[in-house]
């Protein structure tokens, strides 16, 4: 009887050892940093992270496992399957993908709006090492058409459920992720990017036309436009053109002749626009197109010999 019952006793602490030789993965995944992004051309911006699988093959057995890498949405949340990230109440909208061509997204069986998990297969090796080893990328996507987004640091975190990867061994026929409940892993990391201020500008000419005699003032205006990120303040200056000359009293030339002109920040034409404090234009990005106006006029001066008379003027946006 005692021979027999420290046989039990020995079965007994066997099988309450054998499952620390189970198969195990572990997961690392790399942040995935957009860095500073410039929003105002309404471009998606891409990158890239990824996410490393390590299993070990302890007991040396021919099985594969699959791996079922949920990701949901992050601490940004989500709108109807895309997903945010945040800068207190300013939104960022981007994605994660499974392929370069970012037209799959990477979700989650929790999740489904998200998208699915990509399936990971190993095959997990009978020799030594016994570790069987994956790489994945994962593509993340700034979606296009933010400009409106305000500068600054936009973040999603994916710490605690936000990350679920289970896994399960199999022999033939890999099971589907939604029912690979097993071995449930959090795996946090985080998504971020820095919209930095910025302004695209552009200028249409100022065209006074073909005159005869200068008798009278003749007036034309041009247009600025401006793409600059929400709530940037800027302001818009002009220089003296070629000549370097007074904002009243620039010059279009041809050869040795000229013709005086000026620009102005208003259409009755008594605010002189230049490039010094009180001669500029000033204003607040919204993230759209802006167009302000440049209105010119040629005062009523002595006719110089017939030609086409020109200037170039230099806009600097200044933020």
């Amino acid at each position: 009887m005692m021979n027999l019952r420290r046989a039990a006793l020995a079965i007994a602490a066997f099988l309450f050892a054998f499952p620390v030789l189970a198969q195990t993965c572990t997961f690392t995944m790399t942040d995935m940093n957009f860095g500073f992004v410039n929003l105002a051309s309404g471009s998606a911006v891409d990158t890239t992270a990824t996410l490393n699988v390590t299993c070990t093959n302890p007991l040396a057995q021919g099985l594969s496992v699959r791996i079922c890498p949920n990701i949901n949405a992050g601490s940004g949340g989500q709108s109807s399957g895309i997903r945010r990230m945040l800068q207190g109440s300013n939104i960022l909208n981007y994605q994660l993908y499974q392929n370069a061509g970012r037209t799959t997204s990477w979700g989650s069986t929790t999740q489904p709006a998200l998208g699915s998990p990509p399936p990971i297969d190993l095959l997990l090796p009978i020799l030594p090492p016994l570790l069987g080893t994956a790489s994945r990328t994962v593509y993340g996507r700034i979606l296009a058409s933010q400009a409106s987004a305000a500068r600054g640091i936009y973040l999603s975190s994916f710490a605690g459920a936000q990350t679920s990867f289970t896994y399960t061994t199999y022999t033939l026929l890999a099971p589907n992720c939604a029912d690979v409940t097993q071995n449930p892993t959090l795996v946090p990391f985080n998504v971020t990017a820095a919209v930095e201020p910025t302004c695209l500008v552009s200028a249409q000419p100022i065209n006074f036309g073909n005159q005869g005699v200068l008798s009278n003032a003749v007036d034309a205006t041009g247009t600025i436009t401006l793409t600059c990120t929400a709530n940037l303040a800027y302001s818009i200056a002009l220089n003296g053109g070629l000549t370097g000359s007074p904002p009243a009293a620039r010059q279009m030339v041809l050869g040795g002749s000229s013709i005086l002109y000026g620009l102005y920040r208003d259409a009755a034409r008594s605010n002189v626009w230049g490039s010094t404090a009180g001669q500029v234009v000033t204003g607040t990005g919204s993230g759209a197109s802006q167009n302000v106006t440049v209105y010119g006029r040629v005062p009523a001066q002595p006719t110089p010999a017939p030609g086409n008379y020109t200037d170039t003027v230099v806009v600097t946006v200044s933020y």
